[in-house]
């Protein structure tokens, strides 16, 4: 059923026969059954110089490009006949002539004259002797012989007997096609075979109705035996449609859908919700009926919820605790959180204004999970009402306000706040002053306040208190050269308000005074102090004063210099995020597309519009809901580090919100993402020089942290953002938490205890915890060799222990594939187990420079050896002698995706493969340059070592 039906089957009438000088006659015959058959026949054996033609009618090519003739026939055994002279022969010969137009006529010598090309001399399997009264009984043979390319309209066959006795029974003329077929939802018509045996002919696919393309190109190829092979690409049923029978994209009924392309089939529509057409792609919810922004098409739309009940509160100076019942009605989702309006009123409730921003919501006031808040720093004597929302994940969809419940409570008498921060005017040997502002909620006129001080490395108990009437102290009968820490209270009538958070202050030990002007009185003056005197610490020369050195302390390092602050050195840590980071209106911020999930929640592309600047693209890390406020804490810690950050190669903050739901952190954008999956999607496709830009990128930024004195502790390619002009930018600033928590990223596992990137980390770093800059160098050392080898795992497939085994036996990674060995010894450098000798990123920056002013040091490729010589070297190349098949291989080396091209071709043993080319990786479909160079790679690596130790395999 492959074969095409003969082009022109040899008629049985001499009219359409061209023969010479009547040597070939029509006769009557058997075939091998006996049944009587017309024959042409010859057999002048006893005549010499025998030269008999027989020629057919032009034979029309059809387009086909190879012909193939069968021909039956049977032959005369010579030793069978009696007195046969020696010219008698058993063998004829087959030729073709092409031509676009009939050439030949009856009674013409075209046949002795036309310039015939052989096709093959034919000889008989079987030849016959023996004769029976009905005639001779001939064995019949059946020979295929083909003959190509053809370019011409058509052509001749010529069949020349030069001394044979034998018959013509049949000849079959034809040609091989692959037949239309319908495969992986594409059409693809009916193709002819190419001009030789082993020819591959391509045919493009078109996707059948209502499918669409999946991969491209859609391809098949048509081999020489007209049979498909190597499928590329294929289609798939559009949403809305299912696959049927196999190859048909049928629309989904009414009241089902089909929300995504594929082989999935349609669904029924979800509770409260309907569809009325064919082909629906979602169900529309019903009246009264939404589905939340982050709901799938398939879950039920749902409702929105009634308000809290039972509302309880508990007021306490200036405090207030309430608490309630959740909804009676869910709405039929279980995402149910509470938002707290907090309004102050005129004593007469004729009109209220929004809380002020210092009011302190605990857990938080927006997103509540719980069905209890406390809430502080409210004023005293004053009249606040309480809105408690209950909304859900579609109350923004809801036509009608979130429900909600009101209760209103009068704040009674309350001490004053804390005072916010102390600040050193002064200092001798004996004694140092001090000066604070007011707390900012005073809640009435400050009596006095209280100082309470004792010697750092002596305990609180021993703690002498000081009173002073203003708001600036001296502190006398002090050692000299010690370190005291200091807290502050302030007084009303109502008492004595919370202390301070606790600063350290130092006394001099040369006995030389020290101090700065000193701006006192009002509270405004307090103020304008504040900010001189912290203008006054970057900028002058301290250098016989002690730093005003708190706990935390605030300001190290040179003068001048600007020094990273660790925002968990705050008593509050909500501190550093409003010191740090800036704000952002939440309108301001337009969410476009999920990109991504974090570990607190999901990662958007959106955009961000500023008063007065132009609208950019953003990131936008959100903190789920149902958060408690650790890990609110831990999220925006992130922000409070980046925002201290200011550089080309860092990932730039653009702010925060935190007053509304959800909270985000908002940065620029970098249109390619991480690296490591950029380099993997890109493999092979970047000059070296490309890639020595971007590694100096990542080094420039880690100098102006490690300048800073900050150590990231996660420096990897997949840590690392790309944007649309290739530059690199270092981001994730959050590994101190993977140190404290559990976390399910494998890459962060030790069997040591704690949580730490294994192959990323150096070895004093995982043995002892000691991160430091020289360990963020034996980081970028790995991100370097990612870099090189496009993304690949460091270490391949070690176990996290075997890693550091090797590491301590002094295995390193060995230079990946086409690796300048300049570059791979300056990762060498970054991988000396003494961190002492390591390069420090400036030196590493400079020997990066110096590279791409001078390309020629990048020629030299860093040797590898075919066969490693330590049992660790070099896993990338692995032992084929340990393979039993090409799938082993293939997935070895991280290219299964090629099973089905491999051995779809014909290469089924790792000893064909070890003979392939570029070219056959290119025929069989391997046309990523990347990975053509990574098979060759190792397929050059199998050859080495058959010469070396041949294996033995089926």
């Amino acid at each position: 059923p492959k074969l095409e039906e003969c082009l022109q089957q040899i008629p049985g009438t001499t009219s359409e026969i061209s023969v010479q000088k009547s040597a070939w006659e029509e006769v009557s015959g058997y075939d091998e059954n006996l049944n009587t058959i017309r024959t042409y026949q010859v057999c002048n054996v006893f005549e010499p110089s025998q030269n008999n033609w027989l020629l057919t009618t032009f034979i029309d090519r059809r387009g086909a490009q190879r012909i193939y003739v069968e021909i039956r026939f049977t032959v005369r055994d010579c030793s069978s006949i009696p007195n046969v002279p020696g010219s008698c022969k058993e063998t004829f010969n087959l030729y073709y002539y092409e031509t676009d137009a009939v050439i030949a006529t009856k009674g013409s010598a075209f046949w002795m004259e036309a310039p015939y090309l052989k096709v093959d001399t034919i000889a008989a399997d079987e030849s016959f002797s023996q004769v029976d009264f009905g005639g001779r009984l001939m064995k019949v043979n059946t020979e295929v012989r083909s003959f190509g390319p053809l370019s011409k309209n058509g052509f001749y066959l010529a069949f020349q007997d030069y001394g044979a006795c034998m018959s013509l029974l049949s000849v079959r003329v034809f040609y091989k096609k692959c037949p239309s077929v319908v495969q992986n939802f594409a059409n693809f018509p009916e193709t002819m075979t190419g001009a030789e045996s082993t020819s591959l002919v391509i045919a493009r696919g078109i996707c059948i109705p209502n499918s669409e393309e999946v991969d491209v190109p859609i391809k098949l190829y048509c081999n020489g035996d007209g049979e498909w092979m190597v499928p590329i690409g294929s289609c798939t049923c559009k949403a809305g449609f299912e696959p049927d029978n196999g190859n048909v994209c049928r629309a989904c009924p009414p009241g089902t859908f089909k929300s995504t392309q594929g082989s999935s089939l349609c669904l029924q529509c979800p509770s409260n919700s309907r569809s009325t057409a064919e082909a629906a792609t979602v169900c529309v919810c019903r009246n009264g009926y939404y589905r939340g922004d982050g709901d799938q098409p398939d879950e039920p739309c749902t409702s929105v919820p009634s308000s809290p009940r039972n509302v309880i509160s508990i007021v306490n100076e200036t405090s207030v605790i309430l608490e309630w019942h959740s909804p009676r009605e869910t709405g039929g989702r279980d995402d149910v959180v509470y938002n707290i309006v907090c309004k102050k009123c005129r004593a007469d409730r004729r009109s209220c204004s929004h809380c002020d921003d210092n009011v302190d919501f605990v857990p938080r006031q927006l997103g509540l999970t719980e069905t209890r808040v406390f809430i502080s720093n409210l004023l005293a004597h004053t009249l606040y009402s309480f809105e408690i929302q209950a909304v859900n994940g579609v109350s923004n969809k809801s036509p009608y306000p979130a429900q909600h419940v009101t209760i209103d409570i009068t704040t009674n008498q309350a001490a004053p706040s804390i005072v916010p921060i102390m600040h050193q005017i002064s200092s001798t040997m004996n004694s140092f002053t001090l000066s604070w502002p007011q707390p900012e909620q005073p809640n009435g006129i400050i009596l006095d306040y209280e100082l309470r001080y004792y010697e750092k490395d002596h305990a609180e108990i021993n703690s002498t208190v000081l009173r002073s009437q203003t708001n600036t102290a001296r502190v006398e009968g002090l050692r000299p050269g010690t370190v005291y820490v200091v807290q502050v209270r302030a007084r009303t009538v109502a008492g004595f308000g919370k202390y301070s958070s606790k600063m350290c202050f130092q006394t001099l030990t040369d006995g030389k005074d020290c101090r700065l002007p000193l701006i006192a009185g009002s509270a405004a003056a307090g103020v304008v102090f504040i900010v001189s005197l912290i203008a006054i610490s970057i900028v002058s020369d301290m250098s016989n004063c002690p730093s005003p050195l708190g706990c935390p302390t605030h300001f190290s390092g040179s003068p001048g210099m600007k020094i990273y602050i660790d925002p968990f050195t705050y008593e509050d840590p909500n501190e550093a995020v409003r010191e740090f980071a800036k704000e952002i209106d939440v309108s301001t911020v337009k969410i476009e597309e999920v990109i991504g999930a974090g570990e607190f929640g999901e990662v958007y592309k959106g955009r961000l519009k500023l008063p007065g600047k132009r609208e950019i693209y953003v990131a936008i890390k959100t903190l789920k809901a149902g958060y408690v406020e650790k890990q609110r804490r831990d999220f925006l810690s992130e922000a409070s580090i980046m925002g201290q950050f200011d550089h080309p190669n860092i990932i730039r903050l653009e702010g925060v919100v935190t007053k509304s739901r959800p909270v985000m952190i908002v940065t620029e954008f970098m249109e390619n993402g991480a690296l490591d999956s950029f380099l993997r999607q890109n493999d092979g496709q970047f000059t070296v020089i490309q890639l020595v830009g971007m590694l100096r990128g990542i080094s420039a930024g880690m100098k102006y942290l490690s300048e800073m004195n900050y150590v990231h502790r996660d420096l990897a390619a997949r840590n690392i953002l790309v944007n649309s002009n290739l530059v690199c930018k270092v981001s994730d600033f959050g590994l101190s938490r993977y140190l404290q928590e559990d976390t399910s990223d494998p890459s962060y596992t030790s069997s040591l205890g704690g949580k730490i990137p294994v192959r990323w980390t150096a070895p004093e770093a995982i043995a002892y915890r000691k991160f430091t800059s020289a360990s963020d160098v034996w980081s970028y050392g790995i991100v370097m060799w990612e870099v090189m080898s496009y993304g690949e795992r460091p270490y391949w497939d070690m176990s996290n222990q075997d890693v550091i085994n090797a590491i301590e036996q002094d295995y390193r990674l060995p230079p990946p594939m086409d690796c300048p060995s300049a570059l791979h010894q300056l990762m060498l450098d970054c991988w000396q187990k003494d961190r002492n000798v390591r390069p420090r990123f400036a030196d590493i920056v400079s020997t990066l420079d110096k590279m791409i002013r001078n390309p020629t040091s990048l020629k030299a490729v860093a040797n590898m050896p075919a066969v490693p010589s330590q049992p660790l070297l070099d896993r990338s190349i692995p032992d084929f002698n340990t393979f039993s098949s090409v799938e082993d291989w293939l997935s070895a080396i991280k290219m299964s995706q090629y099973r089905d091209n491999f051995l779809n071709s014909g290469f089924t043993s790792l000893q064909l493969v070890a003979q392939m080319t570029s070219e056959d990786l290119l025929r069989i479909g391997v046309t990523l340059a990347g990975h053509q160079k990574k098979i060759l790679s190792n397929i050059q690596s199998m050859r080495v070592q058959m010469s070396q130790s041949p294996p033995t395999m089926a």
